[in-house]
Protein backbone atom coordinates (compact mmCIF):
# COMPACT_ATOMS: atom_id res chain seq x y z
CA UNK A 1 0.00 0.00 0.00
CA UNK A 2 2.75 2.21 1.13
CA UNK A 3 4.83 1.40 -2.04
CA UNK A 4 1.44 2.11 -4.43
CA UNK A 5 1.49 5.80 -2.32
CA UNK A 6 4.33 6.68 -3.27
CA UNK A 7 4.43 5.72 -7.18
CA UNK A 8 1.14 7.62 -7.31
CA UNK A 9 3.22 10.53 -5.74
CA UNK A 10 5.92 10.34 -7.91
CA UNK A 11 3.61 10.23 -11.06
CA UNK A 12 1.78 13.36 -10.03
CA UNK A 13 4.75 15.15 -9.36
CA UNK A 14 6.64 13.89 -12.68
CA UNK A 15 3.46 15.58 -14.41
CA UNK A 16 3.31 18.82 -12.40
CA UNK A 17 6.74 19.28 -13.19
CA UNK A 18 5.91 18.45 -16.65
CA UNK A 19 3.32 21.04 -16.59
CA UNK A 20 5.36 23.40 -15.42
CA UNK A 21 7.90 23.46 -17.84
CA UNK A 22 5.55 24.30 -20.68
CA UNK A 23 6.21 27.65 -20.23
CA UNK A 24 6.79 30.60 -23.22
CA UNK A 25 10.31 31.37 -21.70
CA UNK A 26 12.02 27.99 -22.05
CA UNK A 27 9.44 27.40 -25.03
CA UNK A 28 11.38 30.19 -26.96
CA UNK A 29 14.48 29.50 -26.31
CA UNK A 30 14.43 26.03 -26.82
CA UNK A 31 13.27 27.21 -30.72
CA UNK A 32 15.06 25.76 -33.63
CA UNK A 33 17.62 28.14 -35.46
CA UNK A 34 15.91 26.69 -38.50
CA UNK A 35 12.75 28.48 -37.39
CA UNK A 36 14.35 31.67 -36.10
CA UNK A 37 16.76 32.08 -38.56
CA UNK A 38 17.42 35.64 -37.04
CA UNK A 39 17.90 35.20 -33.81
CA UNK A 40 20.33 33.70 -31.75
CA UNK A 41 19.77 32.28 -28.21
CA UNK A 42 21.44 35.10 -26.75
CA UNK A 43 19.15 37.15 -28.70
CA UNK A 44 16.47 35.29 -27.30
CA UNK A 45 17.50 35.42 -23.80
CA UNK A 46 18.43 39.26 -23.86
CA UNK A 47 14.71 40.00 -24.96
CA UNK A 48 13.42 37.95 -21.92
CA UNK A 49 15.79 39.79 -19.73
CA UNK A 50 15.05 43.38 -20.85
CA UNK A 51 11.15 42.76 -20.39
CA UNK A 52 11.85 41.52 -16.86
CA UNK A 53 13.67 44.64 -16.27
CA UNK A 54 10.63 46.96 -17.94
CA UNK A 55 13.45 47.84 -20.59
CA UNK A 56 12.63 47.88 -24.21
CA UNK A 57 13.36 44.41 -25.61
CA UNK A 58 15.14 45.36 -28.57
CA UNK A 59 18.25 43.33 -29.95
CA UNK A 60 20.20 43.53 -33.05
CA UNK A 61 19.86 39.98 -34.90
CA UNK A 62 21.98 38.09 -36.87
CA UNK A 63 21.87 40.45 -39.80
CA UNK A 64 23.11 43.31 -37.58
CA UNK A 65 19.05 44.40 -37.95
CA UNK A 66 16.75 45.15 -34.89
CA UNK A 67 14.15 42.51 -33.61
CA UNK A 68 12.14 43.46 -30.80
CA UNK A 69 9.99 41.41 -28.25
CA UNK A 70 6.64 43.05 -27.75
CA UNK A 71 5.05 40.86 -25.44
CA UNK A 72 5.49 37.77 -23.48
CA UNK A 73 3.41 35.92 -21.05
CA UNK A 74 3.30 32.32 -19.36
CA UNK A 75 1.39 31.40 -23.13
CA UNK A 76 1.93 33.83 -25.46
CA UNK A 77 4.91 35.73 -27.18
CA UNK A 78 4.90 38.79 -30.08
CA UNK A 79 8.07 39.48 -32.00
CA UNK A 80 9.00 42.06 -34.26
CA UNK A 81 11.21 40.31 -36.30
CA UNK A 82 11.93 42.81 -38.38
CA UNK A 83 10.03 46.30 -40.30
CA UNK A 84 7.65 44.02 -42.35
CA UNK A 85 7.45 40.56 -40.25
CA UNK A 86 6.28 39.39 -37.54
CA UNK A 87 6.31 36.27 -35.36
CA UNK A 88 3.28 35.33 -32.75
CA UNK A 89 3.31 32.45 -30.80
CA UNK A 90 0.70 30.79 -27.95
CA UNK A 91 0.57 28.10 -25.78
CA UNK A 92 -2.61 26.00 -26.17
CA UNK A 93 -3.84 22.84 -23.87
CA UNK A 94 -4.21 19.26 -25.79
CA UNK A 95 -5.44 18.17 -22.41
CA UNK A 96 -5.15 18.85 -18.75
CA UNK A 97 -1.31 17.87 -19.07
CA UNK A 98 -0.32 18.28 -22.65
CA UNK A 99 0.54 21.52 -24.90
CA UNK A 100 0.89 22.64 -27.99
CA UNK A 101 2.67 25.32 -30.17
CA UNK A 102 0.72 27.14 -32.37
CA UNK A 103 3.35 29.84 -34.28
CA UNK A 104 2.21 32.27 -36.55
CA UNK A 105 4.48 34.36 -38.69
CA UNK A 106 3.04 37.11 -40.81
CA UNK A 107 5.23 39.11 -43.75
CA UNK A 108 3.75 42.32 -45.06
CA UNK A 109 4.29 43.57 -48.19
CA UNK A 110 1.35 45.57 -50.51
CA UNK A 111 -1.08 43.02 -48.36
CA UNK A 112 -0.17 40.73 -44.77
CA UNK A 113 0.03 37.25 -45.65
CA UNK A 114 0.23 34.88 -42.32
CA UNK A 115 1.56 31.13 -41.97
CA UNK A 116 0.62 29.27 -39.00
CA UNK A 117 2.25 26.45 -38.01
CA UNK A 118 1.81 23.49 -34.98
CA UNK A 119 4.19 21.78 -33.19
CA UNK A 120 4.75 19.87 -29.76
CA UNK A 121 6.40 21.95 -27.18
CA UNK A 122 10.18 20.40 -27.13
CA UNK A 123 9.64 21.45 -31.22
CA UNK A 124 10.90 17.65 -32.21
CA UNK A 125 7.50 17.17 -34.16
CA UNK A 126 5.27 19.55 -36.51
CA UNK A 127 1.61 18.96 -36.73
CA UNK A 128 -0.59 18.85 -39.41
CA UNK A 129 -2.21 22.46 -39.63
CA UNK A 130 -5.11 20.44 -41.13
CA UNK A 131 -5.32 18.60 -37.53
CA UNK A 132 -6.34 22.12 -35.58
CA UNK A 133 -7.71 24.47 -37.78
CA UNK A 134 -9.99 24.95 -41.15
CA UNK A 135 -8.89 28.36 -42.36
CA UNK A 136 -11.71 30.47 -43.75
CA UNK A 137 -12.81 30.07 -47.01
CA UNK A 138 -12.90 33.78 -49.01
CA UNK A 139 -16.63 34.23 -49.12
CA UNK A 140 -16.52 33.61 -45.02
CA UNK A 141 -15.37 37.48 -45.20
CA UNK A 142 -18.07 39.01 -47.43
CA UNK A 143 -21.55 40.07 -46.31
CA UNK A 144 -24.60 37.88 -47.73
CA UNK A 145 -26.50 39.67 -50.09
CA UNK A 146 -29.14 38.79 -53.21
CA UNK A 147 -27.52 40.94 -55.55
CA UNK A 148 -24.10 42.22 -56.64
CA UNK A 149 -23.53 44.21 -59.42
CA UNK A 150 -21.62 42.48 -62.41
CA UNK A 151 -18.63 45.18 -61.85
CA UNK A 152 -18.40 43.64 -58.19
CA UNK A 153 -18.72 40.13 -59.14
CA UNK A 154 -15.80 41.41 -62.07
CA UNK A 155 -13.46 43.10 -58.89
CA UNK A 156 -13.87 39.91 -57.13
CA UNK A 157 -12.53 37.99 -59.95
CA UNK A 158 -9.24 40.19 -59.88
CA UNK A 159 -8.93 39.30 -56.44
CA UNK A 160 -7.86 35.78 -57.21
CA UNK A 161 -5.19 35.77 -54.65
CA UNK A 162 -6.37 34.82 -51.08
CA UNK A 163 -4.46 35.94 -48.35
CA UNK A 164 -5.10 36.61 -44.71
CA UNK A 165 -3.67 38.46 -41.65
CA UNK A 166 -4.10 35.77 -38.69
CA UNK A 167 -3.46 37.36 -35.31
CA UNK A 168 -3.03 35.25 -32.01
CA UNK A 169 -4.57 36.87 -28.83
CA UNK A 170 -2.66 37.43 -25.72
CA UNK A 171 -5.42 37.78 -23.49
CA UNK A 172 -7.40 34.45 -24.38
CA UNK A 173 -7.11 31.35 -26.83
CA UNK A 174 -8.51 32.89 -30.20
CA UNK A 175 -7.49 33.50 -33.19
CA UNK A 176 -8.52 36.43 -35.65
CA UNK A 177 -8.37 36.21 -39.00
CA UNK A 178 -8.31 39.74 -41.18
CA UNK A 179 -9.25 39.67 -44.93
CA UNK A 180 -5.87 41.22 -46.57
CA UNK A 181 -6.50 40.27 -50.09
CA UNK A 182 -8.10 44.07 -51.32
CA UNK A 183 -4.93 45.42 -50.71
CA UNK A 184 -3.42 44.55 -53.26
CA UNK A 185 -6.06 45.46 -55.63
CA UNK A 186 -6.07 49.61 -56.50
CA UNK A 187 -7.90 51.82 -54.77
CA UNK A 188 -11.03 52.44 -57.02
CA UNK A 189 -11.31 48.57 -56.95
CA UNK A 190 -10.80 48.56 -53.09
CA UNK A 191 -13.95 51.27 -52.58
CA UNK A 192 -15.88 49.57 -55.07
CA UNK A 193 -15.47 46.03 -52.96
CA UNK A 194 -15.44 47.60 -49.39
CA UNK A 195 -19.88 47.70 -49.08
CA UNK A 196 -19.98 43.63 -49.35
CA UNK A 197 -16.70 42.85 -47.17
CA UNK A 198 -17.08 42.42 -43.26
CA UNK A 199 -15.56 45.36 -41.26
CA UNK A 200 -15.08 42.85 -38.18
CA UNK A 201 -12.43 40.09 -38.02
CA UNK A 202 -13.64 36.50 -38.37
CA UNK A 203 -12.64 34.99 -34.92
CA UNK A 204 -11.97 31.45 -34.13
CA UNK A 205 -12.03 29.71 -30.39
CA UNK A 206 -9.79 27.00 -29.29
CA UNK A 207 -12.02 24.71 -27.76
CA UNK A 208 -11.28 20.50 -27.78
CA UNK A 209 -7.95 20.42 -29.55
CA UNK A 210 -9.05 22.73 -32.28
CA UNK A 211 -9.62 26.48 -33.55
CA UNK A 212 -13.32 26.71 -34.33
CA UNK A 213 -15.50 29.27 -35.95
Amino acid sequence: MIMKKLIYLFLVWGCTLSVAAQDMKKVFIAMPDSLTPLLTKVNKEDCIDFLASNMKAEIKNRFDKSSEMKALTEDYLQMQMTENSTLEMKLLPLNDSVKIVCMVKTVCSSACDSEIRFYDISWKKEFPKSDYLQLPAPQTFYLPTDTVSSEVELIKRKADMHVMKAVLSKDDSSLSFIYTTPDYLNQEDREKLSPYLRKEAVVYRWKDGKFLP
